[in-house]
């Protein structure tokens, strides 16, 4: 675990205690704490199965139980690296309230880049300000860190995502129309969004 911070979520100065996030910071999966991979798939099973949009390759479609998604976790743990895979989780009060992962291409062409993913927030610290203070701590940590000029990532139509990443700066670049297929008859566009640093 590296760069732990504490920040207040949910608007200005006078933050109660409960209403502090930890944003942890991982780089390398020796840093990974005990116990966190369970968390994680946990949340993720929990987010999928209220409906969130991050289902990844390997996992099933919903509902899914956290044993089907510990495996996806694993894979994803086991790929961090400081120069091209960080896992940010937000930690309020001792639980994981949510977490999304900064993906960076190598490539000379778009080093200057960085992809984010997996962007959760578990359904019981909705609205309490955890998903604003990890999308800013990933803006931080890839122009901080990781030296990132532009980040990117991509939304499913129909969920409503797109107002949030807006309010918070990101502007919709592109769309691929339908490119998601949710369920028979039921396709969505995958927006692409993108923030300059």
């Amino acid at each position: 675990m590296t760069d732990p911070q504490t920040r207040g979520a949910g608007g200005g100065g006078g933050d109660r205690p409960d209403r502090l996030v930890q944003i942890v910071h991982l780089t390398s999966p020796d840093g990974v704490p005990p116990g966190l991979a369970r968390e994680l798939a946990d949340c993720w099973a929990a987010v999928v199965n209220a409906g969130g949009a991050v289902i990844a390759p390997g996992m099933p479609m919903p509902p899914v139980a956290a044993s089907a998604v510990a495996p996806v976790v694993e894979l994803l743990l086991g790929g961090l690296h400081p120069a091209r895979c960080r896992l940010l989780a937000a930690v309020r009060g001792g639980a994981l309230a949510g977490w999304l992962v900064l993906r960076r291409d190598p490539h000379p062409l778009v080093a200057h880049c960085a992809v984010v993913n997996h962007v959760q927030t578990h359904p019981g610290f909705r609205g309490r300000g955890t998903g604003t203070a990890l999308m800013g701590a990933a803006a931080a940590v890839a122009r901080g860190a990781m030296g990132v000029e532009r980040l990117h990532l991509s939304v499913r139509s129909g969920c409503g995502l797109e107002g949030f990443y807006r309010r918070l700066g990101w502007e919709e670049v592109g769309r691929w129309p339908g490119a998601l297929r949710v369920a028979p008859g039921d396709d969505r566009d995958d927006i692409l969004m993108s923030l300059t640093l």
